[in-house]
């Protein structure tokens, strides 16, 4: 366990100016990511929000003047993981607890949830102490699925079933198909950042029922590996949490954080309406 540091980072536009151009061209001025998000939290649905790559509830970073800040930064966003706790350190809200519930690349924040009247006493800059526990974790009996980015504690809590051959059952609410993920492929690790999943094919999103995505979510993505980056791969499956919002621009959409794969296929999604982060959480 490892304490880790940010701060309520100011809200600021995705694209650093004022107009984003959408899949379809036209120029529009939308709220983006950081800040205090008063009206969005966990559980929350992802659509009929006037905004682009919206981040539930507190968005935190390391904000510093040495020369090292932007590695501390880094550092706070691959060691934080979904379920940890954090702890307010500084301002109104001193000694109030939330949880980490996912990581925003790009951006590099890190995302938390508070009750909304904590969130009332917190202004940006206001301190969080977030307990890093997750990183390194292994399922000795599996070797077959790797996991990252999430607290064993968290993990102890889902209805994951033990299989034979190795395999794991998972609870998620949707299946998706990688053919539609986007933003995040390429990417070297899966440690920090996430991976957007498209929703510009009404078509698509009606066929594998994404109108309902909540954030918070877990889900499954098929024929993807998340083992050392984000590749296309028949047969493996990965599992992650929806973390931000959706998306206007190209090749954007709601942002997903693994915290499991298997490039084997050893997971096996089962699906459940109610496994979101909201589930796990008394907030």
């Amino acid at each position: 366990m490892q304490s880790l540091l940010g701060e309520i980072s100011h809200p600021t536009p995705g694209s650093g100016i004022s107009y984003i151009v959408t899949h379809d061209g036209k120029p529009v001025v939308l709220p983006s990511v950081g800040g205090i998000n008063y009206n969005v939290r966990i559980g929350d649905l992802i659509y009929d929000l006037a905004g682009d790559h919206t981040e539930p509830a507190v968005s935190i970073k390391y904000v510093g003047e040495e020369k090292s800040a932007k590695d501390f930064n880094a550092a706070l966003n691959i060691y934080a993981c979904i379920g940890n706790e954090v702890r307010v350190v500084s301002g109104e809200a001193k000694g109030e607890k939330g949880h980490v519930t996912g990581k925003h690349g790009g951006i590099e924040h890190v995302i938390v949830d508070f009750n909304r009247e904590v969130m009332d006493k917190m202004v940006v800059g206001d301190k969080m102490q977030v307990i890093g526990l997750g990183t390194g974790l292994k399922l000795l009996d599996y070797p077959e699925i790797i996991v990252m980015n999430i607290d064993p504690n968290l993990l102890e809590k889902i209805e994951i079933t033990e299989l034979k051959d190795h395999c794991l059952e998972f609870p998620v609410t949707h299946e998706i198909p990688a053919k539609i993920m986007g933003s995040g492929l390429g990417a070297m690790q899966t440690y920090s950042g996430d991976y957007d999943i498209q929703l510009f094919d009404e078509a698509m999103v009606r066929e594998y029922g994404l109108e309902d995505l909540r954030f918070g979510d877990f889900i499954s993505i098929m024929d993807a590996d998340s083992s050392y980056g984000r590749i296309y791969k028949p047969g493996a499956v990965t599992i992650g949490v929806i973390v931000h919002g959706t998306c206007v621009c190209s090749g954007h959409g709601p942002g997903v954080v693994t915290v499991m794969t298997s490039t084997k296929g050893k997971i096996i999604p089962k699906i459940q309406s109610d496994s979101n982060l909201q589930k796990y959480f008394s907030l």
